[in-house]
């Protein structure tokens, strides 16, 4: 069973930086798709940005030069820093990966951008 945890979120104000970690209960290192989505009231979830094992990244461009997807494989661990934050990008994020032929996903976690 493949479970994945996010943390980080919360409240931000417009300009500010939050980073998000999703921890899996298993071993990423052979992972290759991993990423983070959003989901905003009354909106579909859309992708945010993704990474492989290789450390290619890409990024929707909402979030392009404002957010950095990373992972530390040692920790089974993806992040997602964000900066110059915006209202908005107030929504429940969402950590998967794909393994075995099927998508997992985290239970996510809520970030606001408010003043």
């Amino acid at each position: 069973q493949v479970q994945l945890v996010e943390s980080g979120g919360g409240l931000a104000q417009p300009g500010g930086s939050l980073r998000l970690s999703c921890a899996a209960s298993i071993n990423i290192y052979g992972i290759n798709a991993m990423g983070w989505y959003r989901q905003a009231p009354g909106m579909e979830r859309e992708l945010v940005a993704g990474i492989t094992n290789g450390g290619t990244t890409n990024y929707a461009d909402s979030v392009k030069d404002r957010f950095t997807i990373s992972r530390d494989n040692a920790k089974n661990t993806v992040y997602l820093q964000m900066s110059s934050l915006k209202p908005e990008d107030t929504a429940v994020y969402y950590c998967t990966l794909r393994a075995w032929g099927r998508d997992y996903w985290g239970q996510g976690t809520q970030v606001t951008v408010s003043s």
